[in-house]
């Protein structure tokens, strides 16, 4: 099957301090030649303008109904990615090949007309991909419908929110059938809502069998919505695979490096905390048949917290919020439960709070946890963002699965049971 995209060793190159026009336009070639002699001027004083290589030997492939999302930090060539390949940008070396109509949802404004109207930019932007007038008129109430904007149709689209624009933009951009789709942060812009609406649309469109090229910095949706992930670092491409493999890759390194299983505090005066309470000791702990084997889906551990209660006759708790590598919780739980405990005060002294976890439980990734001391069940009296991490990773007879990870915060084994009720 032929490729729908085709980048070969592409590269763009910026002069910072310099602009570089995409077209070459005589006004411009006029006023270049106006700034030539104080450029040479600031190049024999040392200030010569900067070379940054926004994109540097990028070469990949992308396959007919293909989802693809781009990943990486700010400024490593996501969006120059995209522009290049919506043809706003001109590549300095390489090539981009794109077989087939496409859209592009980039930055706010992008595509629009801001003296037009909403009905008047839905058929511009119709016009721009080639459809004809009544192919746009076959999908006009979709795109008003999803947009939700009807009421401002006939407004110009310059007097719209941030909001409405995103909302009408990707309206526009989805519905009216591009066999390639260009999509960079419309999560960010828009509220829940919308943001869900987006995903969603953007899944129908993936089934619908054309090619999404997706950049995001929310990497639940890119791992909801992408098999296949490219991970760009310094405008190079770093890796290029199964989106929960690099997903994962990207997040431990952005997470820090390596699994911190515990923290310890042997000096009182220096520990955390304050005069009511000082924390001697966070760790997890393997609970299975070998202590120090990874801890995997079916693995049960602890997370262990040991405290000074400096206040004698103070009842005191400890809470947890679990957290993914996505920065969502993925539970929380307290020891304000525990009967010996639950009612009466605690002395002065030293105390080891235990957080039994079970097997099957636990999704696979990297986590992390707070560490909450509650006073007498009502006030929280300190908060420690613990820098021990766990990684739950997955089981070996799963790991060639064809479905690979499953959603989900948390992956428990729960019973079921089937009973026949009749028959036919």
């Amino acid at each position: 099957m032929k490729p729908i995209v085709r980048v070969e060793k592409l590269a763009k190159r910026y002069r910072l301090g310099k602009s570089e026009a995409a077209y070459g336009t005589l006004r411009e070639s006029i006023v270049e030649a106006m700034r030539m002699p104080f450029q040479r001027l600031r190049a024999r004083n040392g200030s010569a303008a900067e070379i940054l290589w926004a994109l540097r030997d990028l070469t990949f492939i992308v396959e007919p109904g293909e989802v693809v999302g781009v990943i990486g930090r700010n400024g490593a060539g996501k969006s120059t990615l995209l522009k290049v390949l919506s043809r706003i940008t001109e590549p300095t070396l390489g090539r981009a090949e794109l077989y087939g109509r496409v859209a592009s949802l980039l930055e706010v404004g992008t595509g629009f007309h801001p003296e037009l109207t909403g009905r008047e930019n839905i058929y511009l932007n119709g016009a721009i991909l080639g459809m004809r007038k009544t192919e746009i008129a076959r999908k006009f109430d979709e795109i008003v419908a999803f947009s939700d904007l009807e009421k401002f149709l006939d407004t110009p689209v310059k007097r719209y929110s941030s909001g409405m624009y995103m909302r009408l933009a990707f309206a526009v951009a989805s519905h009216l059938e591009p066999e390639i789709l260009l999509v960079d942060e419309v999560l960010a812009v828009g509220d829940a809502a919308f943001q869900k609406k987006c995903l969603g649309k953007m899944g129908d469109v993936a089934k619908e069998g054309r090619t999404v090229i997706f950049v995001s910095h929310n990497m639940v949706a890119v791992q909801s919505l992408c098999r296949r992930v490219l991970w760009l670092e310094q405008g190079k491409v770093l890796e290029n695979g199964p989106a929960g493999a690099v997903v994962s890759n990207y997040l431990n390194k952005s997470f820090g490096g390596g699994v911190a299983s515990e923290e310890v505090w042997p000096d009182l005066a220096g520990a955390p905390g304050n005069d009511e309470v000082r924390l001697h000791a966070v760790r997890v702990r393997n609970k299975g048949t070998d202590p120090a084997a990874p801890l995997t889906m079916k693995t049960p551990f602890s997370i262990e917290v040991e405290y000074w209660n400096l206040q004698p006759e103070t009842q005191l708790h400890v809470t947890l919020h679990v957290y993914t590598e996505h920065e969502i919780i993925a539970f929380t739980t307290g020891s304000g439960l525990e009967p010996i405990w639950s009612n009466r005060p605690q002395p002065a002294g030293l105390f080891r709070s235990i957080c039994h976890i079970p097997g099957d439980l636990m999704n696979v990734g990297r986590h992390r946890f707070s560490v909450l001391v509650v006073k007498n069940k009502s006030s929280v009296i300190y908060r420690h963002e613990s820098a021990v991490t766990f990684e739950i990773v997955d089981l070996e007879e799963r790991t060639l699965s064809w479905y690979g990870r499953e959603p989900g915060v948390v992956q428990p084994a729960l019973d079921w049971t089937t009973e026949q009720l009749g028959t036919l």
